[in-house]
């Protein structure tokens, strides 16, 4: 029988990171302000959290956490690196090779103040990388596509979340699509989000 590390292990980042770097070059200057789908959120907050994000899911896989800095998971445009437009495709880069060890899957592991599976937080990493990088590409005026992977793997995870523990914080209310909604409209509304969303 095949256990869930051996199916999760096969997971690659590399995909999702890709088009999240991909989506960098589109954002100008005059956008950092701009609104995105998530929640208060700013395009520069978005940005900050991406940074602090693939540090934190890049240790997390390492099992080198070290929390003792900014939570990877506030957004603040105020703090994003001047040189986010270079930094943030190394650290996603970075990310992906971490993930890539089968190791990172084993066990149990930290992240953003939370201790999970490996193989789940592993996941997680995957959904932030697709929901956000829908965000920001939604936020930007740019399209955006996913790999059918990486949206069936988060949509089995994000569906195990009922509305009733769904309080906006992590995630908001399951947003209802057509049935023939395409695999990311479908990951997007299960995260909270309106797939028809624009700025």
């Amino acid at each position: 029988m095949t256990d869930r590390t051996d199916q999760t292990a096969r997971i690659d980042l590399g995909p999702a990171a890709q088009r999240v770097t991909a989506l960098l070059s589109g954002v100008s200057d005059d956008q950092l302000g701009a609104p995105t789908p998530c929640g208060t959120y700013s395009v520069g907050d978005l940005l900050d959290h991406f940074m602090g994000l693939t540090i934190g899911m890049r240790r997390a896989a390492e099992k080198t956490t070290d929390e003792t800095g900014p939570a990877p998971g506030q957004g603040q445009a105020d703090r994003l690196d001047p040189d986010w437009r270079h930094e943030l495709p190394r650290r996603l880069e970075a990310m992906v090779t971490a993930w890539r060890d089968p190791a990172a899957w084993q066990g149990s592991t930290r992240a953003g103040g939370v201790t999970l599976p490996a193989d789940v937080m592993g996941v997680v990493a995957l959904d932030e990388l697709v929901v956000h990088g829908w965000d920001l590409a939604r936020a930007t005026g740019q399209p955006f596509d996913c790999d059918p992977r990486s949206t069936e793997a988060i949509i089995g995870w994000l569906s195990a979340f009922p509305d009733e523990v769904r309080d906006g914080k992590a995630f908001g209310p399951t947003v209802t699509v057509p049935q023939d909604a395409s695999s990311l409209d479908r990951a997007v509304a299960l995260s909270g989000r309106d797939p028809a969303w624009t700025a």
